[in-house]
């Protein structure tokens, strides 16, 4: 493809802070969202994501405002996702100052919706954010990946594979891939799961769970993905943006 990858921090964020777990459990304050985000950008993150992992109707008001104070400190692509359920909640969130939005849940409830965003606003500001795990092989799941909801924990019902083409069709245009087995536990991306979703999507394809070392990146960089996406080993401070590059260069692979 020829386009240097992406390095993207992500922010959970739940009533106002940036929290961390395993599993999207026992989670830990991790710091001030806008805080860790200036910090991020004069890092040198390429894009930040900024997910609201407790999307409930209370704190919508404060994810404005965050997302709000967050764009005003940061000049590099903002991505936010959670809760968004609808074309009105899309155009809220890009006047609050985001790039791209992240959708999720929403979507899986009504997959047009994916189309209606698309069509309102381009593809180039739809990301479909998808949690994946591996099934067991009881021909559920064809490809042997499902999606699922509520931070991994119920099964979407829907083969991940499929659910990927079916996006694409409906106008996504990225696809943020979270492997719900390694998530959090900075063990490594899952590369199996990476690679199978990389050979049927067309569009940018982002990696996400799991990332514990330099290696770990490097080793899913070459799968061909176009973006990278970490969140322990940042916030706590195990990992710089800059060493992550640094080691990709090493690599052989093309950043920013």
């Amino acid at each position: 493809m020829g386009v240097a990858l992406r390095v993207i921090p992500c922010l959970d964020v739940s009533a106002g802070r940036v929290v961390k777990g395993v599993h999207f459990e026992n989670l830990a304050d991790a710091g001030d969202p806008v805080e860790l985000a200036k910090v991020y950008g004069e890092q040198g993150a390429d894009e930040l994501t900024f997910l609201d992992v407790s999307a409930s109707v209370e704190d919508r008001g404060t994810t404005m405002e965050v997302v709000t104070r967050t764009a005003e400190q940061v000049f590099i692509p903002l991505t936010v996702g959670g809760g968004v359920r609808s074309v009105e909640d899309v155009a809220r969130l890009l006047g609050a100052g985001a790039d791209k939005i992240s959708v999720n849940t929403a979507a899986i409830n009504r997959p047009e919706l994916l189309r209606e965003i698309s069509t309102e606003f381009g593809n180039q500001v739809l990301v479909l954010s998808v949690d994946a795990r591996r099934v067991q092989e009881d021909g559920s799941s064809p490809s042997g990946y499902e999606v699922t909801t509520h931070g991994g924990r119920r099964s979407a019902g829907l083969d991940a594979l499929e659910w990927v083409k079916q996006a694409q069709d409906l106008g996504v245009g990225e696809i943020l891939l979270n492997s719900m087995d390694h998530d959090g536990t900075t063990k490594g991306f899952d590369l199996e799961m990476t690679r199978a979703v990389r050979e049927i999507c067309s569009v940018p394809l982002i990696a996400s769970g799991g990332a514990g070392t330099v290696e770990d990146f490097v080793a899913v960089a070459k799968i061909g993905v176009d973006a990278v996406l970490a969140a322990s080993v940042f916030h706590f401070g195990t990992l710089t943006i800059a060493q992550v590059k640094d080691g990709l260069r090493s690599a052989g692979i093309e950043v920013r």
